[in-house]
């Protein structure tokens, strides 16, 4: 016992033990601690707590190892099997940290998430506190950085900032007793603490007559949060009521931009605090798989909406592209569910008929206003060649003219476009027919001084004609669309959002840089729920698709971050992986098989084993 503070020169002391020192990081205070390399962890953590002798709840701390990246939770494992040694630096630190998530509606949350947890799990409890159903169609994305913003000088000024530019109008608060979710409200250090959204006997969250989401007041302000009918504010689409909004989030300006977003995406594998996520950080939870399983109004409010508003922002944010036939039907049905979310909001279910009422005498005044204009687009028809017919200002600029914008009524059909002097003289021969083959197109738009131009450069034999059009907005053509929606529902007309969103030629794709075995240049990668897509990184054209059903294996050289798949009518396909793990890609990849087994065998409970040796390379 004389020998036992006697220190040797290795660090060690003369009974054998060593010092250990723990960073015990709600004190931020070292302690050190003799032990031995044949003490378990948790009699580390023992030793730990009864010298901090503090009367505090240390039940959801554990040691974390930060050069190894490592949680240290296996507390029946010793200090030599984990390979800690005198020169570690352990932390003794909270498994449950705060973290800022951005929803699919772009709404920002505090939730307190199990940073020991793999990623995988820790969605998945985010997902059943918010009553959304299969939560392995999700994931966490790291937030993009847009190259066109300068840096903030100082870090409270870049918090700042980022919270402003996420965070838009509506309140999402709610007073109450303590939980894990805590929501952002509109002011500047509001924070609020909100019921948990889950229950567990999958309680419907609809109103029993049109399948919409009830009204979110009883939800916040009622005796019971999870009583059965009470919806989560959630489930209800908020509008946007400021065009600056739009100016502040990231726009995706190549497919390079939206292969550079999707190198966010985190391990699913892995724990945040393995992959440097801190306390406070902010993350974006996304629908990362576009295969959407069973989607049922009675239980799904919540998920339904929060997939609306992810198609809602991608097309927005021009993510994904669309002709503009498309772009009026997507306008008219946004149009449409924020009517209906704001009734929804304002009024109890027993006003809900008189309202539905008023609405329908409003849009019989709109007719009226268009002159009756009802049209025979069919919603569901979104493959078609579009024909738009309107009424344009058109003009013919010459040197020393003083004639203005004439009136037409004109066609777009094809490559022509024919001007008639009124609709009447339509279905006639027109006055004017312009081929618009190898023309060139000039957007002249300022929307804050109602300035909607199109210049047109027709090449002829003389050379090129130059033809303006003017158009007095698009406002009336997206009202008079909304005539084929009007009597859609609420959770009908985000289920034909969704639809038409999935319909889209671009849905679905998720692009990275890579490099395949024997080009010499970078190309696009895109993977599809059914399919991969190698892609021009220029054109983004297609240069060859892989359907998943002809293939018969894929592996990792994890060394030189190849992927190589292997098809049946072909050798192999294999790419080396730009800026990015390959293990983002290989997920993806797996994560898809996975789904397309899952839906194949309509099968609802989540076999997370198979889910992890599949995206994993266990297979």
């Amino acid at each position: 016992m004389a020998l036992d503070g006697i220190r040797m020169p290795d660090g060690c002391y003369a009974d054998g033990t060593w010092e250990l020192n723990v960073l015990v990081t709600d004190l931020n205070r070292d302690v050190p601690l003799r032990v031995t390399g044949e003490v378990h962890i948790g009699g580390v953590m023992l030793k730990l707590v009864e010298k901090l002798d503090m009367k505090k709840d240390w039940s959801d701390h554990a040691l974390w190892w930060e050069k190894k990246k490592t949680w240290l939770l296996k507390t029946h494992w010793t200090l030599d099997k984990y390979g800690v040694q005198a020169d570690a630096k352990l932390m003794f630190t909270p498994q449950h940290k705060v973290l800022r998530l951005q929803l699919p509606n772009m709404k920002m949350v505090k939730v307190k998430v199990n940073f020991s947890d793999r990623v995988f799990k820790a969605v998945s409890d985010i997902s059943k506190t918010f009553n959304i159903r299969h939560p392995e169609e999700l994931s966490l994305l790291r937030k993009p950085k847009d190259p066109t913003k300068k840096k903030k000088r100082k870090t409270d000024e870049k918090d700042q900032g980022e919270d402003e530019a996420l965070e838009l109008e509506g309140p999402l608060i709610t007073p109450g007793s303590g939980s894990d979710v805590l929501y952002i409200g509109p002011s500047k250090g509001s924070i609020y603490s909100s019921p948990g959204l889950y229950s567990k006997t999958m309680t419907p969250t609809y109103d029993s007559r049109d399948g919409s989401p009830l009204s979110p007041t009883s939800a916040w302000f009622g005796d019971s949060p999870l009583s059965e009918g009470n919806p989560s504010v959630l489930a209800v689409s908020q509008p946007i009521t400021s065009p600056d909004i739009l100016a502040q989030l990231f726009k995706p300006q190549s497919l390079l931009d939206k292969a550079k977003i999707n190198k966010g995406w985190l391990d699913s594998s892995r724990s945040l605090m393995e992959q440097d996520v801190k306390d406070n950080e902010v993350l974006l939870l996304r629908f990362k798989y576009y295969s959407f399983f069973d989607l049922n109004p009675k239980y799904d409010a919540v998920r339904i909406n929060q997939l609306f508003e992810q198609a809602k922002w991608s097309i927005l944010l021009e993510e994904i592209e669309c002709t503009e036939e498309e772009m009026m039907m997507f306008a008219a049905l946004q149009y449409h569910i924020n009517k209906l979310s704001i009734m929804s909001s304002e009024n109890h279910m027993n006003n809900s008929e008189k309202e539905v009422d008023e609405v329908d005498a409003a849009l019989s005044d709109l007719e009226i206003t268009l002159e009756g204009g009802k049209t025979s687009t069919i919603l569901g028809d979104i493959t078609s060649i579009p024909e738009l017919a309107d009424h344009l200002k058109v003009f013919k600029p010459k040197k020393l003219t003083l004639k203005g914008y004439k009136p037409y009524w004109c066609t777009f059909k094809d490559t022509s476009i024919s001007c008639c002097k009124s609709k009447d003289e339509s279905h006639g021969p027109p006055a004017h027919q312009m081929n618009l083959r190898g023309c060139e197109v000039t957007p002249d738009v300022n929307i804050s001084s109602q300035k909607f131009n199109i210049k047109l450069l027709i090449p002829v034999a003389e050379g090129m004609n130059e033809i303006w059009l003017r158009c007095d907005n698009i406002s009336a053509r997206i009202l008079e669309a909304h005539q084929n929606v009007a009597q859609m529902s609420l959770i009908e007309a985000k289920m034909r959002f969704i639809q038409a969103w999935q319909s889209l030629p671009e849905f679905g794709i998720t692009h990275f840089i890579a490099r395949f075995q024997g080009s010499k240049k970078d190309d696009l990668i895109g993977i599809a729920y059914n399919r991969l897509i190698r892609m021009d990184s220029s054109t983004g054209d297609a240069i060859k698709t892989w359907r998943f059903s002809n293939m018969k294996q894929w592996n990792v050289n994890w060394e030189i971050k190849m992927v190589t798949v292997e098809f049946a009518d072909e050798v192999r396909l294999s790419f080396i992986c730009g800026d990015i793990d390959c293990k983002v890609v290989h997920e993806f990849i797996g994560g898809y098989i996975f789904l397309s087994t899952r839906a194949k065998d309509q099968n609802e409970s989540l076999d997370e084993d198979m889910f992890f040796k599949l995206t994993s390379g266990w297979m």
